[in-house]
């Protein structure tokens, strides 16, 4: 494992521990929105949502949350956004489609006196009033890296041949961070890139079609391939079994979903990345009370010129996912063992 894996949920509590106290104020009452991105993955009605619409319940009881997903359609979000200002919203959580055109609602909001929190993805072209994520370059590297190490421990030559990277929506800045960590975990590992995608909106049909031709193009030259999130890892994994590749090359992913964890559970995917994602929800509702209380949350760094805190995130393989999901009670063994996946709990100790 990567150093990175050791940087795990408990160092992201802590993170949320230490912003409690900027935003444990006095709001009694407002409307704050809720706006995320697609439903391409489940992460945002399962975790995301929930997770915010919690802590907004604990901090602010009286207060008015808004929720709305754009399913991937920038014009859309466009629409929601002035829908959650016509209804009052006075601070809104933005998970942009569309980064770079996300500048403009920003900008639109802030004339108005509405405090918008760029969500997972920064707005890197105008500043919010605050950006709150898990460390998404560091999301790339760790990837990146964990599948290298694996590579030199399985004793796969630097000379057979090299990595596909399929990398994440090409309108998202998050994206660019972690292609750009990726970039940076492969650099001097002496596998080489040989081919590298932007996925249209994370769509894992588009990441399968794109790999199936590589798989065509490359063959056994492919010794692994970093995907940028567990849908883009889904869709390569598909292509290459019905390319009946056997194995599948080691396969990277991101965010712990059910079926990715289900996919490194069974082997056909090497890795995820563990986000709980109602840790950075959490956050995001604290600071957003913070700004109904007339007060503004300080950053812990600051990116794209805005106050920022980010959460550092855990690298999942077989060899750790029971301690760290299972058994820290992230996602159950009768959610993870259903099917063809009770053998490799079995294999793994995961009982339910």
């Amino acid at each position: 494992m990567t150093q990175v894996s050791n940087h795990l949920i408990g160092a992201a509590m802590l993170g949320l521990a230490l912003t409690s106290g900027t935003t444990a104020l006095a709001a009694t009452s407002g409307t704050v929105a809720f706006l995320m991105p697609d439903q391409a993955s489940t992460r945002y009605e399962q975790h995301d949502f929930p997770g915010f619409k919690a802590e907004m319940t604990k901090l602010c009881p009286d207060c008015k949350v808004l929720y709305q997903n754009a399913n991937a359609d920038a014009s859309q979000q466009q629409q929601q956004f002035n829908s959650v200002i016509a209804q009052g919203a006075k601070v809104i959580v933005l998970d942009p489609v569309d980064s770079t055109a996300a500048a403009s609602l920003v900008h639109m909001a802030q004339s108005q006196g509405i405090k918008v929190i760029a969500y997972d993805r920064p707005v890197p072209s105008t500043p919010a009033d605050y950006y709150v994520s898990f460390d998404n370059e560091q999301i790339g590297k760790a990837i990146a890296q964990s599948l290298v190490q694996h590579l030199k421990e399985s004793g796969v030559s630097t000379s057979k041949g090299g990595v596909l990277e399929v990398n994440g929506s090409p309108t998202d800045a998050a994206a660019g961070l972690i292609k750009k960590g990726i970039h940076e975990g492969l650099a001097g590992s002496g596998y080489k890139t040989l081919a590298e995608y932007d996925t249209p909106e994370w769509a894992p049909p588009k990441a399968q079609q794109w790999v199936s031709g590589q798989i065509t193009r490359f063959r056994t030259q492919i010794v692994g391939v970093v995907a940028a999130n567990d849908g883009t890892a889904g869709g390569t994994i598909a292509a290459f079994k019905a390319a009946g590749v056997n194995p599948v090359p080691p396969v990277t992913g991101n965010d712990a979903t059910l079926a990715g964890l289900q996919l490194v559970i069974a082997g056909d995917q090497y890795n995820t990345i563990l986000k709980p994602s109602e840790i950075v929800a959490g956050a995001a509702a604290k600071v957003a009370v913070g700004f109904l209380s007339g007060q503004a949350p300080k950053g812990e760094t600051t990116l794209f010129k805005t106050p920022t805190q980010l959460f550092q995130p855990a690298v999942i393989t077989t060899k750790n996912l029971k301690a760290e999901v299972v058994d820290k009670g992230i996602t159950s063994a009768k959610e993870l063992c259903t099917g063809r996946y009770a053998e490799g709990c079995k294999k793994l100790g995961i009982g339910n």
